[in-house]
Parts: structure tokens; C-alpha cells; sequence
């Protein structure tokens, strides 16, 4: 039997605009020609799997369907949820219809998560088919880059996972990392019957009312339509806490493997980083007192540049009306002023600059200094810079 991907398509992405009052849903952010939920259609092609299934709501249909019909996939199904009810009664919903076999082994994916190394991602699903029962669930650790509080982790005896520890402090991740704790990548693989069970056995309401919305959906051209009023009584929980918080019978696929659900502008400038040479176009090269700079990708309401300061370069004390600023360094050691502090920054620290904040770079070294900035906002432009002072006589 092939597996059934169900692919999590509700997600709102808000991390990213956190001060927008319109945003873009991250799985569906044009990063150069290609999308998050793109690359995991792309991935879902492989020979292993059957006819994807996406778990979305009626906001993001279209762009969905768009999607669809892009990567040239022909057979699929849609399950709408009529409401937010986060991730359990969306798995459960997805699981439950009639086109799903009991014993049918489900791989359910973000949308918006970005995987390199698909070769082996696909080979640890297969080798591990046979050991899913109708009671056990796998989860994917992915092995820690380095210390972060932006992803939860787990621990384990064995490949059976013991504990969970959801998002801590990069102090308390050091120590999980040193007893070789995973990040959780927030993907599950399971038979259809094991779902059914669990939440039979741990979240009651959520099954019987995800039945009851399932059972009275309406079905029309490959999509699913739950019932509103049945779907809405379901306890709004995440899978983690419903079902993985309670059950025993848990197992880890560890991967070493590139992966990020790009849920920051700091894990965004890093797959630019990694990815330069895709974007480099030499005509998006400008050169400035202090060094130059390259346009990398200019998206929407979003712009990734690289800044190189060379040895003794440094900006003006500007501030910005229209944007804010996501810094990342990859190379040298910056000096920033940011408003009234002044301090040094070394290779992978990352920086906020807020809109309207005063701020400048200095490279008083013998390296240069590389950065890969994001701005933010409603205009990305050099007129948008008001300057305080400057060395090299700009200031008018």
C-alpha cells in the first residue's frame, strides 16, 4: 500500500507580519519563483506516495487550486474546515474520510516547511512502513544546527520518545542538545486506525464531533466541505497536545537533514545565505562609500539584500519612516549603534531594527564585514533613509 500524504494547509504565518493587518500566509510567499507548499507538492510526486490530501479553509482555496494546477497534480482531495480549530481536529478530519482505508499508513506534512535532502526524507518513511501499527505514531526529529528557541524538541531511550520540551531558552536547549534531544519538525506518520483510536481514547469530543462533521460534509469536485456546526464543537487543540502529550506508544525517525520551517527573517537571510548564488545578478550590485551591496531577492512588501562593509567602512546613522530591518551576520565582527547602544556583533547573531529606530554598521576591522539584511514594509527604497551623520559627507 502507497502512502497518503495529507498536507496542513491552514496556517496563518502571522510570526512574520506580526504588526501587519494584511499578510501573506507563509506556505504561500513567493521566495524567487517558488513557494513552500510548491516545494512540498514537488516532494509528494515521489514514487512512495499516493494522491496528496490537503487540509485548508475556504481563504485559501483558490491559492490551493492555483498550486495544484501549477505542479501539474491532477488527482487530489480537499478537506475545508469551516472553522480554526488548530492542528488535532484538522488531522483527525483529513483521516476520517471515506476515501481512507483503515490500515492506511498517512504521512501528514506543513505546508510551510522547507526540506533539503528529499532522497533521504522519503527513504526513512519507507523503511519505517512496516513498523506502524494501529496504536504507534512516528515523529520527525531533526538533529540540532544549534542551540535555538524557535523550535520545541524531544528526547528519547532508544528511538522511543520520553519527553518533550516545547520551545525552551537557548540555555535550557544547550543542555537538551548535549543529551542529544531533537528539534520536533511537527510531522506525523501513522495508520489511519491509530488516529481513530487515540482520539477515541484521549479526545472524545474532538472525535465524536470531527465524525459528526465529516459524516454530514459536502462533497463537490474533489472537495470536502465540513460541517460548520458539528466541526465548531470540536475542542480547538493542537495534535501535540491532544495526542502526543498523552500517549505512550511514540517513535523518532532522526534525520540529519537541512531543514526549517522559515518562521523567522533570521531562518529566511540564512536560506538566502546558503542560496546566494541562485540570486546573484551582477546588474543588482551597488557600490557605496563603505562597500556595496546586492539586491538578492526583492519580494513582496519584503527585500533580501547582502551588505559587504569593507575593513574601516562605515554607514551612516540613518533611520527608516517605512521599514524595519532584520540583520544576520555571516562574516567579520560589526560594530551597531541601535538608538543609545553601542556593541559588537559576531558570525550568526542576528538583530532586530525597528521601524524608525536609529542605527548604523561599522567595520573598524581588518575583515570585511557580510550581512544579509531583510527589509520589511510598505516601501523598500534608498530614498527611505533619513541621515543623521555620515563620514563621507552625505548628510544634507
Amino acid at each position: 500500500m502507497k502512502i497518503r500524504p495529507v498536507i496542513l494547509c491552514g496556517g496563518a504565518g502571522t510570526r512574520l507580519w506580526p504588526k501587519a493587518k494584511k499578510h501573506q500566509a507563509k506556505q504561500f510567499i513567493d521566495f524567487g519563483n517558488w513557494t513552500l507548499l510548491g516545494k512540498t507538492l514537488e516532494r509528494v510526486k515521489a514514487s512512495i506516495y499516493d494522491a496528496p490530501i490537503i487540509s485548508t479553509n475556504a481563504k485559501y482555496l483558490r491559492q490551493v487550486k492555483q498550486h495544484l494546477k501549477k505542479h501539474k497534480i491532477k488527482k487530489f482531495k480537499i478537506v475545508l474546515e469551516p472553522a480554526k480549530r488548530n492542528t488535532a481536529p484538522a488531522i483527525l478530519s483529513t483521516a476520517l474520510i471515506k476515501d481512507i482505508p483503515n490500515e492506511q499508513p498517512l504521512m501528514f506534512l506543513a505546508a510551510d516547511h522547507l526540506i533539503e535532502k528529499v532522497g533521504l526524507f522519503n527513504k526513512a518513511i519507507k523503511k519505517n512502513q512496516k513498523k506502524l501499527t494501529q496504536n504507534n505514531i512516528f515523529i520527525f526529529g531533526i538533529k540540532p544546527k544549534m542551540p535555538s528557541s524557535e523550535f520545541g524538541y524531544f528526547l528519547t531511550k532508544s528511538n522511543k520518545v520520553t519527553r518533550f520540551v516545547e520551545k525552551p531558552k537557548e540555555a535550557k536547549a544547550k543542555q537538551i542538545i548535549s543529551k542529544k534531544g531533537y528539534w520536533n519538525s511537527g510531522m506525523f506518520y501513522l495508520r489511519k486506525d491509530s488516529i481513530i483510536n487515540n482520539f477515541k481514547k484521549y479526545q472524545p469530543n474532538i472525535y465524536r464531533n470531527c465524525n459528526k462533521a465529516v459524516t454530514k460534509a459536502k462533497y463537490k469536485s474533489n472537495v470536502y466541505y465540513l460541517n460548520k456546526q458539528a466541526f465548531t464543537k470540536a475542542t480547538a487543540k493542537s495534535f501535540d497536545y491532544a495526542i502526543l502529550e498523552k500517549t505512550k506508544d511514540i517513535n523518532a525517525i532522526k534525520l540529519d537533514i537541512l531543514w526549517s520551517d522559515l518562521g523567522s527573517w533570521k531562518e529566511i537571510c540564512k536560506m538566502y545565505g546558503r542560496n546566494k548564488r541562485h540570486y546573484f545578478k551582477k546588474k543588482n550590485v551597488f557600490h557605496r562609500p563603505w562597500g556595496s551591496y546586492v539586491n538578492l531577492f526583492n519580494g513582496k512588501e519584503f527585500l533580501i539584500k547582502e551588505l559587504y562593509v569593507k575593513p574601516k567602512g562605515i554607514l551612516s546613522l540613518q533611520k527608516h519612516h517605512h521599514r524595519a530591518e532584520h540583520w544576520v551576520v555571516t562574516h567579520g565582527k560589526p560594530k551597531i549603534t541601535l538608538n543609545k547602544k553601542y556593541f559588537t556583533m559576531k558570525p550568526d547573531e542576528t538583530i532586530f531594527i525597528p521601524l524608525g529606530a536609529i542605527h548604523r554598521i561599522e567595520n573598524p576591522y581588518k575583515k570585511p564585514v557580510k550581512i544579509i539584511e531583510a527589509q520589511v514594509g510598505s516601501i523598500l527604497k534608498e530614498t527611505d533613509i533619513v541621515r543623521y551623520q555620515d563620514v563621507y559627507g552625505r548628510v544634507k
